[in-house]
């Protein structure tokens, strides 16, 4: 008889286990999601300061190259 009692009970808590992990493997998957999600946001922001960045550089540049010109007006 009691070895009927362990089966259950071992049936039992298997089944919970694989409930657990059914239901943390839903949370892994969630967070993969939102993990590529903010990576992707992240590489955007930098790509837009690395072009401001670039945009700064050849203003300053440009400025410089007309202040090396000792004020003379040229059209653009």
């Amino acid at each position: 008889m009691s070895f009927i009692l362990v089966a259950v009970l071992l049936a039992l808590g298997l089944v919970i286990l694989a409930l657990a992990l059914l239901a943390l493997a839903g949370h892994i998957r969630r967070l993969g999601i939102t993990r590529k999600q903010v990576t992707g946001e992240v590489q955007a922001a930098t790509g837009l300061l690395t072009a401001r960045k670039a945009a700064l550089g050849v203003a300053i540049r440009e400025r410089k190259a007309r202040k090396n010109d000792h004020g003379a007006v040229t059209k653009a």
